[in-house]
């Protein structure tokens, strides 16, 4: 852990006079400031912001480079070059140092292959190198990423790049499995459309084993696709989505890839790598290229140091995301930073585990405790969470707002900007983007033909506020949380202290539910009868709180709120003279229905009975003689191993009871039970054929069976499927099919009929309130308020539950009451399921299939479903 400097001071007036200085500094239109130098020294990598944009789908700024002519160029094709460029970064760093960002990450700028007519994609992602020492012609020049590197220098900002180290471009695949002995038989080689059937840089260019002497030289792996992602020989040595994988057990391997990233950080002025697929190289690796101690290829910590980069900061890409309450994937990620003895490797790793479980608790509802567990994990599990880039957005994965609401995302923000990280914030967020990697610019992919710098977007100015607390007080970029409150049964309270090294106390907390919460009690570590003071929130004005005589401190937080509170010194009014209610004992610990529970208060006012933290639905008691009594109801509480938690509040002396825990087995009852044929996953016509990639070779997206039950409000589904696939490594546990369920309920009457973005309505005369859309990466759930043909209507919470059971090849969904707008009795209700595919969007559809698109339709008129069940009615 780094010494940490004593902090400034946060307050709401230093506040706006930081931002004051950063808009007057960058000017309302966007000036450039002189260039600084090539080379700068390495910054406190603790308190920087990074803004993480695609060059090619960010700004463009020379146009005569768009066009290659390789068939590679067309904005409107989302898998082709749209434009974007490096001088077109550097026109747009006012705005990106307006919105309060400290570095630009750029995607990697590096020579790459511009059209694959095999997988029919294009490089202009930076990811597929044919020359890692080259700028790419769609990008510019050399000296146009020096000149961005000086202007970032000159802004006193910092530039990242991203690093490939896998792999580079696909020009080789397997057609038949290969002989362990003679990796030349089964290879099969690609040509693109410039003519190439290998990188263009030695030794990559060796890339042909039917050449004795290139099979010896040994530059890469000769292997096929990873099929078991759990299979460390397959992680490290075969081919992740067809890309040729390099031999890093090479000492010429790795003595290039070290010459070539040197020369970055030599010629540019580069001030830190982020490394991609870090998880398919050995930890060792990164060993050498840190610190080998070559002269001619020296490891890259030793040329940064060179150039007066003490602390040239490396990062890894390890996309794993633990399930609840678990740390196994975070203990993977930490495996890149350091080995058993301590040895150091990687300074930092992108935070993925906290990424997820933000996910799931901003956009989905998940229960705060699990956010809770994972702040505590990452604390215990790494040495340096202060170094490790965290995120909400990125270009691999949904963006927020494509499954979750603005507020969620303002409060995931707000997370982001108060625990240990680098926060980094994808370009797009700040405008409100849904597309994944929607241009910024108004010629490219995505961006509906107008440019999105709008700096008084929304979003744009909220990051401003929340990233201008961050930077105004080092206490939070620097300090350590601790979890104070958090809630185990969905939506809720979040609440953290974070305590700098020299005592500065703040109290971060967030209410993820659509009512009030309950915050009592918390130990707030400020000095006893003080007052926290508000210095930020999301919405809504939230006051000051007093601390008593035991640093604890009671409040109600408004619906869907964040706030920062801080000690500032404050004496606080004496608020705590009343006794607070008590609630007696209970007679046990699991109950299977209502209950009651009693207890004491002290004078005539009335106490509201608090059920996980819920402020509002709770029933008010009036106490007769010093006593009180009421009924628990366990409607909508149908998980057991939930521990559900019950507090006594006096609203007038805003006192409250201690906590009482209890847990609630109901039990679910059989609904229906529904066989469905194999094989007509065909579409509504029949004609549907799945995409030719293999993947889908063993019918992803047939069901077989659905088994529907209900306990109360509560709806469960398990769905049997033809086969499990979990080729692309999926956080859910399946990949390859998409699933939308359609959930009509007994009330209210209404809903829609139409499945959005899906060409199609439901049938039978069904209309739906609730519909669920998960796949592997996604699991989002709508209303029907603002629902259309081509709108997804209006985000709930919380999402399901998913559980899969690959062995029997069942996808099981478990919504709460709270999910299906509170509803107490699913008697008439209706349910209807379908399969499809999605990546980013839906899968294309197209008269013939295709590597990743669905045959035998018009994309323009016919049904995006696959396999459908229903509608089932529930009795």
């Amino acid at each position: 852990m780094h010494s940490v400097p004593r902090r400034n001071a946060t307050s709401p007036r230093r506040l706006a006079a930081w931002l004051s200085c950063v808009l007057a500094c960058t000017g309302a239109g966007g000036a450039i400031a002189a260039d600084g130098p090539q080379h700068v020294p390495s910054p406190d990598w603790r308190d920087q912001v990074l803004y993480f944009l695609m060059i090619d789908r960010f700004a463009n700024g020379d146009p005569g480079n768009d066009d290659q002519h390789a068939g590679e160029y067309d904005p409107a094709d989302g898998a082709k070059w749209s434009g974007g460029d490096l001088r077109g970064v550097r026109d747009r760093i006012p705005y990106i140092k307006a919105l309060g960002a400290t570095g630009v990450w750029i995607t990697p700028p590096v020579a790459n292959q511009w059209w694959n007519p095999r997988s029919h994609y294009g490089g202009y992602h930076g990811y597929w190198a044919t020359d890692f020492s080259k700028v790419d012609a769609h990008f510019g020049t050399l000296a146009d990423y020096q000149a961005l590197a000086r202007t970032l220098h000159g802004e006193h900002m910092v530039l990242v790049q991203d690093i490939v180290v896998n792999h580079t471009a696909d020009f080789f695949k397997y057609d038949a499995p290969p002989d362990a002995n003679d990796p030349a038989k089964g290879l099969a080689f690609v040509r693109d459309t410039q003519g190439q059937g290998a990188p263009t840089q030695a030794p990559f260019d060796r890339n042909d084993p039917r050449d004795p002497a290139q099979r010896a030289q040994g530059i890469y792996h000769w292997t096929p696709d990873i099929r078991d992602f759990g299979n460390d020989t397959q992680r490290l040595d075969c081919q992740l989505a067809g890309l040729d994988d390099m031999n890093t057990e090479s000492p010429e391997v790795r003595r290039a890839l070290r010459a070539s990233y040197g020369q970055w950080i030599r010629d540019v002025g580069v001030d830190a790598f982020r490394v991609d697929t870090a998880f398919y190289v050995p930890p060792a690796y990164f060993l050498d290229f840190l610190h080998a101690d070559d002269p001619q290829a020296p490891g890259i910590a030793r040329v940064a140091a060179e150039t007066g980069r003490k602390d040239f900061h490396v990062f890894g890409e390890g996309f794993a995301l633990d399930k609840p309450f678990d740390d196994t994937q975070a203990r993977r990620i930490d495996a890149y930073m350091r080995t058993p003895d301590g040895t150091r490797v990687l300074p930092g790793m992108i935070d993925f585990p906290l990424y997820g479980t933000a996910l799931d608790v901003f956009a989905r509802g998940a229960p705060t405790a699990q956010l809770g567990d994972r702040i505590r994990r990452r604390m215990q599990v790494h040495a340096d969470p202060w170094r490790m880039p965290t995120f909400i957005d990125n270009h691999d994965v949904d963006r927020f707002l494509a499954q979750g609401d603005e507020t969620g995302l303002k409060q995931a923000l707000l997370m982001l900007m108060t625990l240990p990280g680098i926060p980094v914030i994808w370009q797009g967020t700040e405008q409100g983007f849904t597309d994944m990697r929607g241009s910024m610019f108004a010629g490219g992919h995505g961006s509906g033909g107008r440019d999105h710098f709008d700096q008084t977007a929304p979003m744009y100015q909220y990051l401003q506020r929340v990233i201008g607390m961050r930077r105004g007080d080092t206490l939070f970029s620097r300090g350590t949380p601790t979890v104070l409150r958090e809630n185990t049964v969905g939506p809720g309270p979040i609440a953290w202290r974070i305590r700098g090294e020299d005592g500065a106390i703040a109290v971060v907390a967030i209410n993820t539910a659509d009512h009030s919460v309950l915050l009592d009690n918390i130990d707030t570590g400020a000095p006893p009868d003080t007052t926290l003071s508000t210095v930020f929130a999301i919405d809504q004005e939230i006051p000051s709180i007093a601390v008593d005589a035991n640093g604890r401190s009671t409040t109600v937080l408004p619906p869907r709120s964040g706030v920062v509170w801080k000690s500032l010194g404050e004496v606080a009014a004496d608020e705590f003279r009343v006794r607070p209610p008590t609630i007696d004992a209970m007679p046990q610990q699991v109950f299977t229905g209502d209950f009651t529970v009693e207890g004491t208060a002290v004078g005539a006012e009335p106490v509201r009975l608090v059920i996980d933290d819920d402020a509002v639905h709770g029933r008010t008691v009036t106490p007769k003689d010093g006593r009180w009594e009421a009924k628990i109801d366990t409607a909508r509480m149908v998980d057991p191993n939930v521990e559900h938690t019950v507090v006594a509040y006096e609203r007038a002396s805003k006192n409250a009871s201690e906590r009482r825990t209890f847990k609630v087995a109901r039990a679910w009852q059989a609904a229906d039970s529904v066989d469905d044929p194999q094989g007509d996953d065909t579409g509504p016509s029949g004609r549907y054929t799945y995409p030719l990639d293999a993947g889908y070779a063993t019918h992803p997206g047939d069901i077989e069976h659905v088994d529907v039950s209900t306990s109360g409000g509560a709806l469960r589904i398990a769905i049997r499927m033809r086969a499990i696939s979990t080729a692309w490594n999926p956080p859910n546990g399946f990949d390859h099919v998409a699933f939308s369920i359609f959930i009509d309920l007994p009330k209210p009457k209404g809903g829609a009929r139409a499945m959005p973005l899906q060409n199609a309505e439901l049938p039978d005369g069904m209309s739906w309130d609730v519909r669920l859309r998960a796949n592997g990466w996604t699991n989002a759930l709508f209303s029907s308020e603002g629902a259309s043909a081509t709108a997804e209507g209006t985000p709930v919470v919380p999402a399901a539950r998913m559980q899969v059971d690959a062995k029997t090849r069942t996808v099981t969904f478990t919504l709460p009451a709270t999910a299906l707008l509170r509803a107490t009795d699913l008697e008439d209700a209706r349910v209807y399921i379908t399969t499809w595919d999605y990546d980013g969007g839906w899968r294309a559809l197209a008269p013939d299939a295709g590597p990743h698109a669905f045959g035998g339709g018009d994309a323009a008129r016919d049904p995006r479903v696959l396999d459908a069940v229903g509608p089932i009615d529930i009795p």
